[in-house]
């Protein structure tokens, strides 16, 4: 499913208009109705209420409009507050502000703060606010008596249903503008933007529905949105149904490089959780002083004892040995707890440099990198990587605030300059790939944070491409999974408290739902 920035709506519009021929009037007719349609499913009870309609001078605000006539038509009571004079109002916006005459619609011209200041009591007594302030171009902040109604429509505590977009919301983004409507609902034309999914703007915007307004498939494909939202039907061929002659030797072998002294568990996760995503066999390479620890804890895994340069921790004595155990692998797992000591770091240098096969990087093998980057440059190996926004900062010499602002801006670009995968983790993972094309995550929720929940995903991951899956397909479905299963655990278990190992253990359930949907 495609999701589209301010910019590629704004010239699917135009498209539409112009090659097609299906009048802008048309387009805002199609927006306001089928986003009626949504308001009165969202607020039976609306009918009974006073609803203001609070409206900017642009499309946006001609949405809000629409929406206003077809209130009216139905006997509600409706008032347009129109932040601006009637006369700035233009072209299709105006025509259906005129609209709003014959059928004796109040509309409440409010130009400016003095304005605004004489008509906040009568505001106050609405029961239902519309939004349709502002709409998806908005870049710079709220400022003005806009921020003050924005404010003012937040504080008084009743529903609101935002057109298009919460006002203030940027739509690419997700990040607020100075302030934004917080909406109970918001209806998007055509298709859902970037900003409706990423965090904060998914709390922003409530239950979000998308309606067509008649804009041709082809014009979108011709356009080419560069986001997508993640849905069972792309991964789909990860859920077929096995041959029945299959064995562990047809499902593929994963070697998991992890582990070092108080952090054996994220070693373990990643083994087992690539074992329930499926494949065949998993071989874990540990520190030797540790290896007793884990052949106790990973019954299914097998284990190999890993030369150490010192107590617990893996540096280049370990180098042929790993190449030799890597050899007859499908992929590669590497980083989980591994620790950051300098040999450490350098054998993870040799081993990126040397491998052959695909490899999933997550954690302290993140780490490693820091100050580094530049050797994932010419690798000829499909490299994912599995950072927290923390992690991301690090690799991208930033601040996680930087990383969190535009999170899809962030994952994309290190993906195209260092051609790797990005899976940056978090509230509405972003799936980046180098070249260009982005994907959000719709699974998951928010008990998922706590320890341990990143080494399952790096398993899942990297036992779904030892099982010969593509390395994009397996980072698709692996953060899909590994949200799904959470969801499952939330609804049976409660919103947060189970763990990272109830997680990776509900893999094989959440499977099997998705093999009997295909």
């Amino acid at each position: 499913m495609y999701l589209v920035t301010a910019s590629e709506m704004q010239k699917m519009d135009r498209l539409t208009i112009e090659s097609f021929g299906i009048p802008g009037m048309v387009l805002m007719e199609n927006a306001g109705r089928g986003a009626t349609h949504f308001f009165l499913d969202q607020f039976e009870d609306a009918g009974n209420k006073k609803i203001g309609v609070v409206a900017g001078r642009g499309n946006n605000g001609g949405d809000g409009f629409v929406i206003a006539r077809y209130l009216a038509q139905k006997k509600m009571r409706v008032t347009v507050y129109l932040l601006s004079e009637s006369h700035r109002v233009k072209g299709d916006a105006a025509a259906n502000l005129n609209f709003l005459g014959p059928l004796k619609v109040p509309v409440v011209e409010i130009p400016d703060q003095e304005s605004f200041l004489r008509h906040k009591t009568a505001m106050a007594h609405e029961a239902v606010w519309i939004d349709a302030i502002l709409g998806t171009g908005l870049q710079s902040d709220v400022k003005g008596f806009f921020k003050d109604v924005i404010d003012f429509i937040n504080d008084s505590d009743k529903p609101v249903f935002s057109v298009d977009i919460p006002s203030g919301l940027n739509s690419d983004t997700g990040q607020p503008c100075g302030t934004c409507i917080r909406a109970d609902a918001t209806a998007t034309f055509a298709f859902a933007k970037t900003g409706h999914l990423l965090f904060p703007g998914a709390d922003y915007t409530g239950n979000l529905k998308v309606v067509d307004i008649g804009i041709p498939p082809f014009i979108a494909d011709d356009v080419r949105p560069m986001q997508h939202l993640l849905t069972l039907d792309l991964i789909r061929a990860v859920f077929q149904p096995r041959p029945s002659d299959a064995h562990k030797g047809h499902t593929g072998h994963l070697l998991v490089i992890a582990g070092s002294p108080g952090k054996t568990g994220a070693a373990a996760m990643a083994a087992m959780s690539a074992m329930r995503a499926g494949a065949g066999l998993v071989t874990l390479g540990v520190p030797s002083s540790l290896n007793p620890i884990l052949e106790a804890h990973v019954t299914e895994a097998m284990t190999d004892p890993l030369p150490e340069v010192r107590e617990g921790i893996l540096g280049e004595t370990s180098f042929t040995r790993i190449m030799d155990l890597l050899s007859d692998k499908k992929c590669i797992a590497l980083g989980p707890g591994m620790g950051t000591a300098p040999e450490t770091k350098t054998l993870v240098h040799r081993i990126l440099q040397k491998s052959s096969k695909p490899m999933v990087i997550d954690a302290d093998g993140l780490n490693s990198l820091v100050g580094h980057t530049e050797i994932l440059k010419n690798l000829n190996i499909p490299i994912i990587i599995t950072p927290h926004p923390g992690e991301m900062a690090r690799l991208s010499n930033i601040t996680p605030a930087d990383v969190q602002k535009d999170r899809i801006h962030c994952a994309r670009e290190f993906a195209k300059n260092f051609n790797t995968h990005v899976v940056l983790k978090g509230a509405g993972t972003v799936v980046a790939h180098p070249d260009g094309r982005a994907f959000i995550n719709p699974t998951g929720n928010p008990g998922m944070a706590s320890g341990g929940m990143g080494d399952v995903l790096t398993g899942i991951i990297a036992g779904l491409i030892a099982q010969g899956h593509a390395p994009e397909l397996a980072a698709h479905a692996g953060v899909y999974i590994h949200g799904a299963a959470a969801d499952i655990l939330a609804d049976t278990k409660g919103p947060f408290g189970y763990l990272a190992t109830e997680v990776q253990n509900a893999i094989p359930e959440t499977i099997k739902k998705f093999v009997d949907r295909v």
